[in-house]
């Protein structure tokens, strides 16, 4: 057998960057069609092959996984898909190259106990109708019943993040009435990330100022649920005008994610971890704005100026 040799990456990759995070697509094929999920726009290199064993071996996308974490210093990895849960034996093997992984998952394949490095983030937009409608009939109940399931001593943390939306934003705290009886430990909210040019959405504020009220449901929520939604206040305040488009002109995540798009047998670094074709003028993507509060915490930035 010949030596592995790590996959091509093509597209805004940078050598000389000081990553401190990846962000791997580990596959592009899923079990659902989330009707806002931003993975296979148009812009995208994400299309799925006929079979998921089509896609890049296993061998040398954990090869390219050693190279680049040796090679930047990596500490961290987000898996994703796709749904990363229809690649079980391939996670087992890449949680273990780095102290802490985050695999994102739709909740609708049981979860493993990879152990206490690992976050599960488990994507549910809505109180069962809602969410049903943009991800399937059932899934909710699907995704609560196997966290039901799981052993009181399984050890990888998981929560839940709900993506925002001018559809669902009304009913947002039907969601949290749901969750916060159940084992979820805690939550989070992040915010739809537009399409540059898509105004015609019913999904999509057609600016920040319309999205406002939105975030305003979610600090008042902070305040009534304390503990259980995660997003701090500052995150929040730094959605609102006139902070927003300081931190998107910004963008604190370019500094130090490499995101990792599978592209046939090489991998394609978009212009944005949400993809190429965003506007990035109303993101409200959550790695946004806690990454940008976190910088102004610890005393490198202020989003007071301008």
């Amino acid at each position: 057998m010949g030596m592995i040799v790590p996959a091509d990456i093509t597209g805004h990759y940078d050598p000389a960057k000081n990553y401190k995070t990846v962000v791997v697509n580990i596959t592009n094929h899923c079990n659902l069609n989330c009707r806002h999920c931003f993975l296979y726009r148009d812009g995208n290199a994400n299309e799925a092959t006929g079979s998921i064993r089509e896609e890049m071996s296993d061998e040398i996308l954990i090869e390219t996984m050693v190279h680049l974490r040796d090679k930047h210093g990596i500490e961290a990895a987000l898996w994703m898909g796709g749904e990363p849960m229809l690649k079980p034996k391939l996670l087992r093997r890449l949680v273990k190259l780095f102290g802490h992984s985050t695999i994102t998952t739709n909740g609708t394949a049981p979860l493993i106990d990879f152990g206490p490095s690992v976050l599960y983030v488990i994507s549910l937009d809505g109180p069962e109708e809602l969410n049903d409608q943009i991800r399937g009939e059932g899934v909710f109940q699907r995704a609560l019943k196997n966290l039901e399931q799981l052993p009181g001593n399984f050890s990888s943390d998981f929560q839940v993040q709900s993506v925002i939306t001018r559809s669902n934003q009304d009913r947002i705290e039907e969601l949290v009435e749901s969750l916060v009886q159940t084992r979820v430990g805690w939550m989070t909210f992040s915010f739809i990330v537009p399409e540059a040019g898509d105004f015609d959405n019913p999904d999509v504020w057609t600016d920040n100022h319309e999205r406002a009220a939105a975030v305003e449901k979610v600090m008042q929520l902070r305040k009534k649920y304390p503990g259980f939604i995660r997003n701090t206040q500052r995150h929040l305040e730094l959605m609102l005008p006139p902070y927003d488009k300081r931190v998107t002109r910004y963008c604190p995540p370019s500094d130090n994610i490499l995101s990792l798009y599978l592209d046939g047998n090489r991998f394609d670094v978009p212009g944005c971890c949400y993809g190429n074709d965003v506007d990035c003028d109303r993101c409200g993507g959550w790695v946004v704005f806690h990454r940008a509060a976190m910088l102004e915490a610890s005393g490198r930035i202020s989003w007071e100026q301008g």
